[in-house]
């Protein structure tokens, strides 16, 4: 763990206690280990994990500016438990729901809520154009976060209706987020958000450019959105 922890120092400038660090190597343990069974994700190493997973999840609190942390977090197509669960970790006290339509992931991560006795952390096996429209998520959230999960103007319709207004969506995402966040322009603004910024990372022996890409909700999201299920990839707004 000694490589994230010098990254999260140098890269994050956060101190990774040993509570969140022992966490995470149940974490680790786990997913290797099912992951020899259930393909839960590509990446196979302990170190890729850690980098790759951890630290990457860990880069939302770059671009997170507030001095709390927020009440209530959403993570759209969330995987194995990745940025939200790794949030978690690092913000107890915020209620986190993540959002994962394949089955086998989100038992996945109901196991991991067990096994570290997480508390006020809510699984739904749902699609995200679902969860949008129901009057339990919508409009409720402080942040909705979401890693290379679709492209921006999809993303915008899936993330923008579940935050309240001066909420913030993040999203996650490589080396085209310039190009994809111009693409969304229009999205973004029909659906009541207005790019705020581009945050610019670099991880550890990762080629490939990170962004995180944040919205902040300055308006309602009209009725309408998210459109049915499949809408919005098949008719993204552009």
């Amino acid at each position: 763990m000694r490589n994230l922890v010098e990254a999260a120092k140098s890269i994050l400038g956060i101190d990774l206690s040993k509570d969140v660090l022992s966490a995470l190597l149940v974490y680790e343990t786990e997913l290797l280990s099912l992951n020899e069974h259930v393909n839960l994700t590509a990446i196979r190493d302990a170190e890729g994990v850690r980098i790759k997973h951890f630290l990457d999840s860990l880069t939302i609190l770059k671009a997170w500016e507030r001095t709390r942390p927020p009440e209530r977090l959403i993570d759209v197509g969330t995987g194995a438990g990745f940025p939200g669960l790794v949030l978690k970790l690092v913000w107890p006290s915020t209620q986190v729901t993540l959002v994962e339509s394949v089955g086998k992931k989100a038992d996945f991560c109901r196991h991991i809520v067990t096994q570290l006795g997480l508390e006020h952390v809510t699984v739904i096996s749902e699609r995200a154009e679902v969860v949008g429209q129901d009057p339990a998520h919508r409009h409720t959230y402080d942040l909705a976060v979401a890693r290379a999960v679709a492209r921006m103007p999809i993303l915008m319709e899936y993330l923008l209706p579940l935050v309240h207004r001066n909420g913030k969506v993040m999203a996650m995402k490589g080396e085209t987020a310039p190009a994809e966040t111009h693409t969304a322009t229009q999205a973004i603004h029909l659906l009541g958000g207005k790019l705020h910024k581009l945050v610019h990372l670099e991880l550890p022996g990762v080629a490939e450019e990170r962004f995180i890409v944040v919205v902040d909700k300055v308006a309602r999201t009209p009725e309408g959105y998210p459109r049915r299920p499949g809408i919005p990839a098949k008719s993204p707004i552009l």
